[in-house]
């Protein structure tokens, strides 16, 4: 058998010696190639003093490029029992680097076994993969327990969270995103690097959080505002905001925003300002 660079049966090898054929039921699409997960490791920054939480390793493509690229430590959780065989064969190659959680990401606390800083580094299931993002980006206290976030989406979850104002893409995503983090994309990835291949572009987004929010406002008001408004997008404010007064257009001109624009249209600033005027403390 020719071994790879970090002297471990190549991918593909590991799947059949396993049976690992991906689920579609837990969102799988396996990462076979080395060399773009090492890429997606190395987006992440420099992780030689840092503990890594990883989400959905799968047969383990990533979590070796992120051992290989220097993680202090690598926290990964994972739901399907059948890769845990493999993972194993990884934290023995690497002892005392790779801790594996079973269970759920939505439901297991991984902070007992982390030590700040933190990075999170996810080819994330496609199923769980916004709800995780959401959750991250609105802790009850901010900063949160990660310095940054590199995540791998379908291309137009990407592309949401990146977006500008007035692009059909910009939404409830790109505001909770951006209010708090610096939010690029960095690469993307064709079908054919994945098993089997899905039948969307992926994208890598990194996000460096900020210390504060960029603009004052309460996050849960400003998740509410911001939910009403883009419930229905293509309504003006005045209408889809009338569920919260009828002298709902005066507030939203205290805002200093006009009340017949549309959610797309207005900033994360104005979003702020508006969620302080619809919500006093």
């Amino acid at each position: 058998m020719i071994l790879s660079h970090d002297g471990l049966p190549p991918l593909r090898d590991v799947i059949a010696n396993h049976g690992l054929s991906a689920r579609k039921s837990l969102g799988q699409n396996f990462l076979l190639d080395l060399n773009l997960t090492s890429k997606i490791a190395r987006r992440a920054g420099d992780l030689s003093q840092c503990d890594v939480l990883e989400v959905g390793p799968g047969p383990g493509g990533l979590t070796r490029a992120l051992l290989m690229e220097g993680a202090r430590k690598v926290v990964a959780i994972e739901r399907d029992e059948r890769c845990l065989p493999a993972l194993a064969e990884i934290s023995a190659a690497y002892p005392d680097r790779l801790t594996v959680l079973e269970g759920d990401a939505l439901e297991i606390n991984p902070m007992q076994h982390l030590n700040a800083p933190i990075r999170v580094v996810a080819n994330l299931p496609y199923n769980v993969g916004t709800e995780l993002l959401v959750r991250w980006l609105t802790p009850s206290d901010w900063p949160p327990f990660w310095q940054s976030l590199t995540l791998m989406f379908q291309k137009e979850v990407a592309q949401r969270i990146v977006a500008e104002p007035g692009s059909k893409a910009y939404g409830r995503l790109s505001i909770l995103a951006q209010w708090r983090t610096e939010a690029k994309l960095a690469f993307e990835l064709p079908p054919q690097a994945f098993t089997p291949p899905p039948k969307v572009i992926s994208a890598v987004v990194h996000l460096e959080r900020l210390e504060t929010p960029r603009f004052p406002a309460n996050a849960k008001d400003l998740s509410r505002t911001v939910s009403l408004a883009f419930g229905q997008r293509r309504k003006m404010l005045r209408a889809s905001l009338k569920s919260l007064g009828s002298d709902i257009e005066e507030r939203i001109r205290a805002a200093d925003i006009d009340p017949t624009t549309r959610a797309e249209q207005v900033s994360i600033e104005e979003f702020c300002r508006l969620s302080r005027v619809l919500f006093p403390e």
